[in-house]
């Protein structure tokens, strides 16, 4: 496994990382015992970033399941979580978002007793809090930093904007949004900023929330309770024209013996080296398709025929249900 090394402090990380949130909620039925499975089976192979957050699970089930896999494995990981996001502990509905800094504080030590662990190697405001001015809220991470509660200072889902008047305060060590070819809008301002900046970037979603997989050919084959049966991309209206970027990968992957999906990983990867991808998943399968498609370097005719067949803005549907998008800048 390949390793990046992430902002002007130079964070090493495994080029691809291990988005832990589906493990415990969003995606359908949860198997502790084989998420548990996935998470060491990572380590063999390799990863060494995971990714978590508070709001994953509405009393911090993925922290703590993290943290009780990787008992006696801390110092081999780098372990990223999230604050901000609220959620209501009985009825596990979003909140809104917290981005004052006494809110910060509270839910760093949260998160440092879910996760057992005296540090976390990265700590991300998980949404912007339009009530709060960013340089409060990262005032109160560089804060944490210098008592040695953190190490590296993230933000997710946030507009160039908000990054330079972050990054002011407190040098970040990596920005993380979507990224792949079902939402490439982050090529627009954002990865050139953090070019010029020397912010990492950590794409999450690389395989379209596994759409690009070609698994899921309507939301019939999804659980009742996935999360993804409201996202307008997976609409009956709207999929089949979807299904065409399955298609264009598909001609691509059946020559190389692969996957559609390691088709789309491998591309996101290949956009930059200051580019790292987190792929959700709680099967060991899984898992190790994606780590084959880390290694999977694709010719420059193989990237211009995905660029020709998938333009920018070539998926059909808003990326995301309104109750999703509200929290995004």
């Amino acid at each position: 496994m390949q390793k990046s090394m992430l902002g002007y402090q130079l964070l090493a990380v495994s080029r691809l990382g291990l988005g832990c949130m589906g493990m415990s909620e969003f995606y359908g039925k949860t198997d502790d015992a084989e998420s548990m499975k996935t998470i060491h089976r990572a380590i063999e192979l390799g990863i060494t970033h995971f990714d978590t957050a508070d709001c994953y699970g509405p009393l911090g089930e993925n922290e703590r399941l993290l943290a009780k896999a990787l008992k006696g494995l801390r110092e081999k990981v780098v372990l990223a979580s999230k604050c901000g996001m609220m959620r209501n502990p009985e009825t596990g509905e979003f909140m809104g978002v917290n981005g004052n800094a006494e809110y910060i504080k509270r839910a760093c030590e949260a998160s440092l007793k879910r996760l057992e662990t005296d540090y976390l190697d990265l700590f991300y405001l998980h949404r912007i809090d339009p009530n709060t001015p960013i340089e409060e809220s990262i005032q109160a991470f560089a804060d944490l930093v210098r008592e040695g509660k953190i190490r590296h200072i993230g933000l997710s889902e946030v507009s160039a904007q908000t990054i330079e008047r972050a990054h002011k305060i407190h040098p970040l060590t990596v920005i993380q949004s979507e990224y792949s070819l079902w939402h490439r809008r982050p090529e627009e301002v954002v990865l050139p900023l953090c070019e010029s900046l020397n912010i990492g970037f950590v794409a999450h979603g690389p395989m379209g929330k596994g759409f690009l997989s070609g698994a899921i050919k309507s939301i019939d084959t999804l659980d009742a309770n996935d999360m993804r049966r409201d996202f307008p991309r997976f609409q009956k209206e709207n999929i089949h024209h979807n299904l065409l970027m399955v298609e264009a990968l598909q001609d691509i992957a059946d020559k190389r013996d692969q996957t559609p999906g390691q088709i789309a990983l491998a591309w996101v990867l290949s956009q930059s080296d200051n580019i790292v991808a987190i792929t959700g998943t709680r099967r060991v399968s899984h898992l190790e398709d994606n780590v084959k498609a880390a290694n999977l370097t694709l010719t420059f005719a193989e990237l211009e025929q995905i660029n020709q067949r998938i333009p920018r803005d070539f998926a059909k549907g808003d990326l995301l249900p309104e109750s999703f998008a509200r929290f995004s800048e």
